[in-house]
């Protein structure tokens, strides 16, 4: 679910999601982890740009759709993740894929 693409990456708060899939449905019973440097435990997380949910877990069992972003002390804001609640999905693994890549899909529904 969670790769840093570069040294850079490494350095940056990341939310890994799990099942590892994308497009990401509620569903699923998607779990999003925070990774970051500094203290654990002080993860801010933020659904559709509002605070949300449990302050402070690196954890977050998602129970709603919607666009999560994750804030840690030293490396700010994740990138989104969207959650969606679509009942058909053809979903791609969550990580990065590169062209030549053999590539398993999902069709859900």
């Amino acid at each position: 679910g969670w790769c840093p693409l570069s040294p850079a990456g490494a350095q940056s708060t990341q939310l890994m999601v799990e099942p590892p899939w994308r497009p990401a449905v509620l569903w699923d019973r998607v779990t999003l982890t925070c990774r970051g440097s500094g203290t654990t435990g002080a993860t801010t997380w933020y659904k559709d740009g509002q605070r949300w949910g449990q302050q402070g877990h690196d954890r977050l069992p998602v129970t709603e759709s919607g666009t999560y972003t994750c804030d840690r002390p030293g490396t700010g804001h994740s990138p989104p993740v969207r959650v969606s609640d679509d009942p058909l999905v053809l979903q791609v693994p969550a990580w990065p894929l590169l062209e030549g890549d053999t590539v398993t899909l999902r069709c859900r529904r």
